[in-house]
C-alpha cells in the first residue's frame, strides 16, 4: 500500500490533483482521518485536478455538494453528522454511485455495509503541524491501476509522495 507524505496544504492539493488526472467516471474515493487531518484540502485538490472552477468547501452541514463544470462531475459527501447507515441510505448514496462522476466521501467509515466492494481508500494522518501521511489503499483492479498510474514516474525531493 503506497504511503504519500506532504508537508503543507499546497503539497496535499498537488497530490490530489495528480490523482485526479487519472480518475474516471464512477470512481469512488473514501477518505478517513480525524478532524483537521486535511480531508477537505485533499478534495479541493481533486476538484482542481478535475477542472472544477468554483470554490470547494466542506459539506458538513449540507452533507452533499455537487460540483460540475469540470472534466467529470464531483459529488462530495461529508458523513460526520450522520448517525447510521439508514441516514446515509436516505440521502440516496446508492443512487449517486450510479452517476457518471467522481464520488468522494469524508468520514467514510460511517458507510458500514453500504461500502461497495471496489473503491480507493485514503487514510490521512497528521505527522506534524502541516505534514500529513496518506495511506492509499486500492480495493479492486480498477483502483490498483489508477493508483499505479497516478504515482508512477520520478519524484523530486519536493514532490509529494
Amino acid at each position: 500500500m503506497p504511503v504519500a507524505h506532504t508537508h503543507n496544504p499546497e503539497e496535499t492539493a498537488a497530490l490530489a490533483r495528480r490523482l485526479a488526472a487519472h480518475l474516471q467516471a464512477g470512481d469512488l474515493i473514501l477518505l478517513q482521518g480525524g478532524l483537521g487531518a486535511g480531508k477537505t484540502t485533499f478534495v479541493q485538490g481533486l476538484a482542481q485536478g478535475l477542472g472544477v472552477g468554483e470554490p470547494v468547501t466542506s459539506p458538513t452541514f449540507t452533507l452533499i455538494h455537487h460540483y460540475s463544470g469540470g472534466r467529470l462531475p464531483l459529488f462530495h459527501f461529508d458523513l460526520y453528522r450522520l448517525e447510521g447507515e439508514q441516514e446515509i441510505a436516505d440521502l440516496g448514496f446508492e443512487e449517486y454511485l450510479e452517476q457518471r462522476g467522481v464520488i468522494v466521501v469524508e468520514w467514510a467509515e460511517r458507510l458500514g455495509s453500504l461500502t461497495p466492494s471496489e473503491y480507493l481508500r485514503v487514510n490521512i494522518t497528521r505527522s506534524g503541524e502541516s505534514a500529513r501521511a496518506f495511506d492509499l489503499q486500492p480495493f479492486g483492479t480498477r483502483y490498483e491501476t489508477t493508483l499505479s498510474s497516478a504515482l508512477s514516474g520520478a519524484f523530486s525531493e519536493n514532490d509529494p509522495c
